[in-house]
């Protein structure tokens, strides 16, 4: 029942149609299946061994799915709100789909344009941006599309900024590599020490060191507290100059701390530039004091 009752005895019959049959679900045997059964069954549901006629067909998202199946989401989905939840919302793309435009493509960029990290890899957002009617397409898809195919390509822009910090010792590693792996050296930290400790002076190998395992459990505290890779902390951090403050406020919101805009390629190769007029424009982008920390961070 869609609105039932409260606390135990809603989630009981959590997943019953309107006239009390419970609802039947067919998911292949596999951790899915494990994971869903418990939630299912505690819902009232029944899951059957073989696909049944009328039985709801779940899928999980970027498998394929044959038309009329329902994302393995609706079921965590209904628990989370303590709801039943129509099924249409969750109906996943059939081989086939239509194909996205570039119109449409372009609109999902303006619509997760600021959005935290968090809050992209989550549901509510492209919820939220279907029933808004920003594509045609459903939420799963949306969110298929930005997560596989446009993200990657926004990435590529940086990525030979990246590719330079992972290179250490002559070998290049891998984006998806865990920040723990960098461990080598003191000369493997991919960020000024002075944005990390904030001290001048000489420092012995010993602090270097010290430096080095500091910059490692910040970034997989990060990787951890956003559910996100390395490369994109690494991308976090040099969008913000290597500050740690401003790196996880960026994570967190997609926004600088300060309000400024956060760093680009394109205005990293115009600050190289011996050129006032181009290093005065960048001042009324970013302020005078993000300039001259910029260039800090970069000539280090």
């Amino acid at each position: 029942m869609a609105g039932g009752q409260a606390g135990a005895a809603r989630s009981r019959s959590l997943f019953l149609w309107d006239d009390g049959r419970p609802m039947r679900f067919y998911l292949r045997p596999g951790l899915a299946k494990m994971r869903l059964a418990p939630l299912v069954l505690a819902g009232g549901g029944r899951l059957c061994r073989v696909q049944e006629p009328g039985a709801v067909l779940l899928v999980q998202p970027g498998e394929a799915a044959p038309d009329g199946a329902v994302s393995t989401e609706y079921v965590t989905e209904c628990v989370e709100r303590n709801q039943r939840l129509p099924l249409e919302p969750f109906l996943l793309a059939a081989r086939g789909r239509l194909a996205f435009t570039e119109a449409e493509d372009a609109a999902l960029l303006r619509a997760v344009r600021g959005q935290g990290t968090v809050r992209v890899s989550g549901r509510a957002l492209w919820i939220e941006l279907e029933r808004s009617g920003v594509t045609r397409h459903s939420w799963q898809a949306m969110r298929d599309r930005y997560l596989r195919y446009l993200r990657p390509r926004l990435w590529e822009s940086d990525s030979s900024d990246v590719a330079e910090l992972s290179m250490q010792d002559g070998v290049e590693r891998s984006p998806g590599e865990t920040a723990s792996d960098l461990k080598t050296g003191p000369e493997d930290s991919a960020f000024p020490h002075t944005q990390l400790q904030r001290q001048e002076g000489p420092k012995s190998t010993c602090s270097s060191s010290s430096v080095v395992g500091q910059v490692v459990k910040t970034m997989e505290h990060f990787m951890e507290k956003f559910a996100v890779d390395l490369f994109t902390v690494t991308q976090a951090f040099l969008k913000n100059s290597g500050d740690v403050e401003a790196t996880s406020y960026f994570l967190q919101t997609g926004q600088r701390l300060d309000g400024c805009p956060v760093w680009s390629r394109e205005d990293d190769l115009e600050l190289q530039k011996d050129d006032e007029h181009v290093r005065n424009k960048l001042i009324a982008r970013y302020g005078a004091e993000n300039v001259a920390k910029r260039i800090v961070f970069r000539e280090s």
